[in-house]
């Protein structure tokens, strides 16, 4: 009883808030399946985020078990008469406060109980799983390795959700070769800006399809996402070699990822890389792959301007085809040029090489250094521009020191589609490089959050100055004169048509600072 009151009393400061023309209890009477909760615990986890930079006030949560409890809230802030935000939320790692919302409700679309668990289907005949939106990715390779099946491509970390990486983009070593995550959805049911539940694919609703993949949240909630399987491989080859020379680098990266459209046994599975600015970073998290026993010093192979460069690439294999492994992989590394005897190998299970970062992601927790700040940055950088851009910042602004992984990598932008709601560069290769930090309070002030955050601006700055235009991944802006800039006009244009059509009222995903909502600006969380 106590805890209806104080739903109640928290929808009656909703209403006042943003003007509702029902009756109070109304929110009560949606006929959810789900929890609508106003509990501290549940109000306090829907107010920050994995970056630890930004904080809201959202005034419920929805703990939705149908995408039916999605589409009835989003209808009932679409019909009121000046509208409230809605803001879905997965497992929390947006940087920036994308998935948050101030004055309105969030919608956790991860963890909890009920039918949407039971969303979980896998077509072995079709080679699809269709699962629910707030469904972890790890938990989605557990289910379909059952089947000896597993999705196409990934991102690095598992515990995300598949409508939160499919409304970004969802990309990882594999992207060279299949493309992000959203060149690999066959269908998704989406909840609109007006509260529709709509089925949506290249042939049916095509253009929320397109909208909706990697669309920022921004024209509907995906509930449920048909995802392409292939046949799961059983081990790994994983190897990591050591460059001094960024060109020698670049050009055994693009080499790898130009094989895209060989037979298996002609190229790697995965490419990425990283770059070592840190002497410390080197033997350390991501990079504890080297033996501790022989740790890798950067002043020992010369490395020009006191950086190293890693290529990280893999060989997936059954055990059926174990005795021609070694033969693949040693043609290939033949033709690659990176230092001698800096050759690293190991082999493991494919479900640990795919789940490597949530162990790494344990050992932090251990330490106490996995919920701290996380000024994130991720750029897609041209081709063309990629030497400036590691003379201006890999050997120029960084220095010495940074305070986590740098990734950089390659991917073919033939395997995107340009239909889709994400912007990259207009080149047929394009890298991401993505900052990976952590700011610390321990007495060294280049791993503050103001001494980090001060770094991607001059990062950012820097871009700006030499023309090279880069595209943020994950983007965040403060205001839309910058967002009509990342998207370029003709493609801004397109997302604004987009916008008027499914989320006329600009309900959703406020929190990426894009659109104002119409109906009341102050409850906007900018």
């Amino acid at each position: 009883m106590a805890t209806k009151l104080l739903l109640t009393l928290a929808i009656c400061r909703l209403i006042v808030t943003v003007g509702f023309t029902f009756n109070p209890n109304d929110l009560l009477l949606l006929g959810l399946n789900g929890k609508l909760s106003v509990a501290p615990a549940d109000l306090q986890s829907a107010s920050v985020d994995f970056g630890g930079v930004y904080k809201a006030e959202p005034m419920a949560v929805l703990h939705p078990a149908t995408s039916e409890d999605v589409a009835r809230l989003v209808k009932a802030a679409y019909d009121s008469a000046r509208g409230f935000t809605v803001s879905a939320r997965g497992h929390g790692h947006s940087i920036n406060g994308q998935a948050m919302t101030t004055n309105g409700v969030v919608v956790q679309m991860s963890g909890g109980g009920g039918s949407k668990n039971k969303m979980l289907t896998i077509s072995e005949k079709f080679m699809y799983a269709d699962v629910w939106g707030g469904e972890l990715w790890i938990d989605v390779l557990t289910s379909t390795l059952e089947y000896g099946l597993a999705p196409k491509s990934w991102t690095d970390y598992l515990y995300l959700t598949v409508g939160g990486t499919l409304s970004n983009a969802g990309i990882s070593g594999q992207a060279f070769n299949h493309g992000p995550q959203i060149s690999n959805v066959h269908e998704l049911d989406v909840v609109t800006g007006k509260g529709e539940l709509l089925t949506c694919s290249e042939k049916e609703n095509s253009e929320l399809f397109q909208a909706v993949l990697g669309g920022l949240g921004q024209f509907g909630i995906i509930t449920r996402a048909r995802i392409a399987l292939e046949q799961a491989p059983q081990r790994v080859r994983w190897i990591r070699v050591l460059y001094s020379n960024f060109s020698t680098f670049t050009q055994d990266q693009e080499y790898l990822i130009s094989l895209h459209g060989k037979p298996a046994s002609q190229k790697f599975d995965y490419v990425e890389g990283f770059v070592i600015v840190d002497e410390g970073l080197i033997n350390n998290w991501r990079s504890s792959f080297f033996s501790p026993s022989n740790p890798v010093k950067i002043s020992s192979l010369k490395a020009e301007g006191g950086v190293l460069y890693c290529l990280e690439i893999t060989k997936n294999y059954h055990l059926s085809n174990a005795d021609t492994i070694d033969q693949e992989i040693e043609i290939l590394l033949k033709k690659l040029n990176y230092i001698p005897a800096s050759e690293f190998r190991t082999d493991l299970p494919y479900v640990d090489f795919l789940d490597r970062v949530h162990k790494a992601e344990l050992k932090l927790r251990s330490k106490g250094l996995w919920e701290v700040p996380h000024p994130w940055l991720n750029l897609f950088v041209p081709k063309s521009r990629i030497a400036e851009f590691d003379k201006g910042v890999f050997k120029g602004i960084l220095g010495n020191k940074t305070s986590g992984p740098i990734l950089i990598y390659p991917m073919n932008k033939n395997k995107w589609d340009d239909r889709s709601s994400v912007v990259t560069p207009e080149e047929d290769v394009f890298y991401l490089v993505a900052f990976l930090r952590s700011a610390l309070e321990n007495g060294d002030e280049t791993q503050t959050l103001d001494y980090l955050s001060n770094q991607n601006y001059e990062i950012l700055k820097f871009c700006e100055d030499e023309k090279i235009n880069v595209k943020q991944y994950l983007p965040h802006y403060d205001n839309q004169r910058e967002w009509r800039d990342h998207f370029g006009e003709k493609y801004w244009t397109r997302f604004q048509q987009r916008k008027l059509e499914f989320d006329p009222r600009h309900i959703l995903a406020t929190g990426q600072k894009i659109f104002m909502p119409s109906f009341n600006p102050n409850i906007a969380t900018w």
